[in-house]
């Protein structure tokens, strides 16, 4: 179990948080044949490297490497039109070649839950890590089928927000839930989404725009969703962890 955090610890940071998307759009274009594709193939053993830290498995993130890249180039050549489904096809492979290789290096490994003291944490930076870009991303797709649907007017208060600012505001708000849950408050939780509600419904109100409406709160329920679905996984993880 140990492995597999550690393996998708360094997934996440090297599949969506170090990886720009002008990689994407050049791997895109130019598929086998772009720097990029390979530069990326490198972050992802490093990342493997550094988190795993032990040369014995140094092979098997080698391994995961490759099938990876060959995921990745199937997912560019493929996709055509249909790119929500392509990005989770891509994701659940990435993630069953995870489980795979941890069974099949060492097969135990998913059966307990065993931690040494110093690992104790390791769900919770993952959790965490999960929650800031990756889920922004995430979201991002799921939603995305509706997006040709808006019609952002000048006078719609998206348009006039800061740069990047929905999000950071995600972000945030999803670390926020993450941490009340953990810590067992979950009447701090409650009172976030009141907030954001309050100060959601002055924007809607000005955007005047049913579609808007409905798609801004299917995003805010997915960011919520999301980040407490997390804190309770981690929280189950957590006292099933034998130290």
């Amino acid at each position: 179990m140990i492995i597999f955090l550690k393996l998708l610890l360094a997934h996440l940071i090297a599949d969506f948080i170090l990886q720009p998307s002008k990689w994407v759009t050049e791997k895109e274009r130019l598929l086998h044949k772009s720097r990029k594709l390979y530069l990326h193939l490198f972050v992802h053993f490093f990342c493997m490297a550094i988190i795993l830290w032990d040369v014995a498995l140094l092979p098997m993130a080698a391994g995961v490497t490759l099938v990876h890249g060959i995921i990745d180039y199937l997912k560019l050549k493929y996709q055509k039109n249909n790119r929500r489904t392509a990005f989770f096809l891509d994701q659940f492979a990435h993630i069953a070649t995870l489980l795979f290789a941890v069974w099949l290096w060492q097969n135990d490994s998913l059966g307990g839950l065993s931690f040494s003291w110093r690992n104790y944490y390791l769900p919770i930076v993952t959790a965490m890590v999960w929650l800031t870009i990756p889920c922004s991303i995430v979201i991002r797709t799921i939603i995305s089928s509706w997006s040709s649907q808006i019609q952002f007017r000048s006078t719609d208060i998206e348009t006039k927000s800061l740069q990047n600012a929905g999000k950071i505001i995600g972000i945030l708000e999803r670390l926020l839930v993450f941490i009340f849950i953990m810590v067992n408050h979950w009447e701090a939780v409650g009172f976030l989404i009141t907030a954001k509600s309050v100060f959601r419904f002055s924007d809607l109100k000005l955007a005047q725009d049913r579609k808007l409406t409905e798609y801004i709160l299917i995003g805010t329920l997915l960011s919520f969703g999301m980040a407490i679905v997390t804190a309770i996984v981690t929280q189950f993880i957590l006292q099933h962890i034998n130290i």
